[in-house]
């Protein structure tokens, strides 16, 4: 069965960094209706860890959600963007792990840029997101995770960031994911690497 995006893009007008994951878990695993959704999943731990020193900051540990708010308004005021690289995928196995993900469709990645004009970044935050990209614009040469390489698109040069995944199935404790991140926070308004 073809499931199709479920969220619009996160896309603030003067943005500098286009976060972009693969695909969002199925919303049974959710606890809010946002990106990165699944409790179990570390990406707003990394963030509240590199911008807050405080992995919880935007967690709720009571009712074990994440703080939407809160994300969207650190997401607006430091200047990111997110989506994802597909907009239709096949779950081969019923899971949310990339590796069972056949992308059906891909997001239009020229479009989200457009978008964007003060964006000075695309981020991928897993495997499968770094190969749609680095086809997409045909960079020929992945860069290491936790360091970028530079593209030219739409008359400008972009870095192109390739993060670990934020997924606690990939093989690096939180705070190694977190130094890894922080290669980011120069590009951000408000925060100082």
């Amino acid at each position: 069965m073809i499931e199709h995006h479920p969220l619009s893009p996160f896309l603030p007008a003067d943005a500098r960094v286009l976060m972009l994951g693969s695909f969002p878990p199925s919303q049974k695993r959710w606890c809010m209706e946002f990106f990165y959704p699944n409790y179990g999943n570390d990406m707003w731990r990394i963030w509240g860890l590199i911008a807050f020193g405080d992995k919880d900051y935007f967690v709720d540990l009571q009712q074990k959600v994440f703080r939407k708010e809160v994300i969207i308004d650190f997401l607006r005021s430091r200047g990111i963007a997110l989506y994802d690289t597909a907009c239709a995928v096949i779950r081969t196995k019923n899971t949310a792990s990339d590796k069972d993900l056949q992308v059906v469709e891909e997001t239009d990645l020229d479009a989200l840029l457009c978008h964007l004009p003060h964006c000075q970044a695309v981020v991928t935050t897993g495997q499968k997101a770094t190969d749609i990209v680095s086809a997409r614009f045909s960079i020929p040469q992945q860069p290491a995770v936790g360091s970028f390489v530079t593209f030219t698109r739409q008359q400008r040069t972009l870095r192109f960031y390739r993060m670990p995944s934020s997924s606690r199935a990939y093989p690096l404790a939180l705070e190694a994911k977190a130094a890894k991140y922080t290669a980011l926070l120069p590009l951000l308004k408000d925060i100082q690497g």
